[in-house]
């Protein structure tokens, strides 16, 4: 009885072996989902992808033909959004992060708007969008109207991110620009900005690819006309929407909506494999340095 009790291990070490095989099983059951939807998906839009699907127009409602309008809608949403965003979110994100204290009411305040607006769901963005920019500023269902409405969307994301990349740089760093006599611009132009790109750019991709599958905001604003934009005050189909009509409202539409669905998830993968790298790459040098 006394080698037994002395051999068993602790009951705080066995209550913590149960746990992590309780998240070791979800895990791998929520990987093993994943893999399945993918592979199903993969199955059906792989053998749709093709140069001419790429590059080709639409024609019979999508149902043949390419997604050329498409990608080139989604393009201009895309980087109007993020060329937009990103000079707001950073500017905000130097502003909380390098001139207003953690204990500052301000502070608070905007800290907690962007949780707020981060948690907002999508469709709300949406009518807000569809009210304001669609109708008061007499965009109407145009591209420009719905990448006004995803840069509400994605700067609180990205302003988050930026701010965690900020906070990231070591104070050894400011202590010796300071030393240097540096101005408070250039301490951040010159030494925290460069230190904390990886961050930023983390923050700029997770917004790139919450533009990239939104579909309900950008319905209420951006429209789904299935035609080549000759500008973004036109109106025009995004990737994401497209999938959603094909599927939803085309009969015989679903080995097309296959199809762009595979270049959607091979798009968000590329960029999730982006930011994966980039939050490695700072991890490794906050960490050396």
């Amino acid at each position: 009885m006394v080698e037994a009790a002395t051999i068993a291990p602790p009951l705080g070490a066995r209550s913590t072996l149960g746990i992590d095989t309780l998240v070791w099983g979800v895990g791998l059951a929520l990987l093993a989902l994943f893999g399945l939807l993918l592979a199903e998906m993969f199955a059906a839009g792989l053998p749709v992808l093709s140069l001419e699907f790429i590059t080709g127009e639409a024609s019979d409602a999508g149902r043949s033909g390419g997604i050329s309008a498409v990608l080139v809608s989604t393009l201009w949403v895309v980087a109007l959004a993020v060329g937009i965003a990103l000079p707001l979110a950073l500017g905000t994100a130097l502003y909380i992060s390098e001139y207003l204290g953690r204990g500052s009411t301000l502070y608070r305040l905007i800290h907690g708007s962007l949780d707020v607006l981060s948690a907002v769901p999508s469709v709300v963005f949406g009518l807000f969008g569809n009210a304001v920019f669609c109708e008061l500023l007499g965009l109407g269902y145009s591209l420009a109207a719905g990448a006004l409405t995803l840069v509400c969307m994605i700067v609180p994301v990205m302003v988050k991110a930026s701010v965690d990349g900020l906070t990231a740089v070591p104070t050894e760093l400011r202590a010796a620009g300071s030393a240097l006599a540096l101005s408070k611009p250039a301490l951040i132009g010159h030494i925290v900005l460069p230190a904390a790109l990886p961050g930023v750019a983390s923050g700029v991709l997770l917004g790139v690819a919450r533009a990239l599958a939104e579909t309900a905001a950008l319905l209420f604003t951006s429209g789904y006309v299935l035609r080549m934009p000759d500008s973004p005050l036109d109106s025009g189909r995004t990737l994401s929407i497209h999938i959603y009509d094909l599927a939803m409202n085309v009969a015989g539409g679903d080995r097309f909506a296959y199809g762009s669905a595979t270049v959607l998830v091979i798009l968000l993968l590329m960029i999730n494999g982006a930011i994966a790298l980039v939050s490695s790459y700072a991890h490794r040098r906050t960490t050396d340095s």
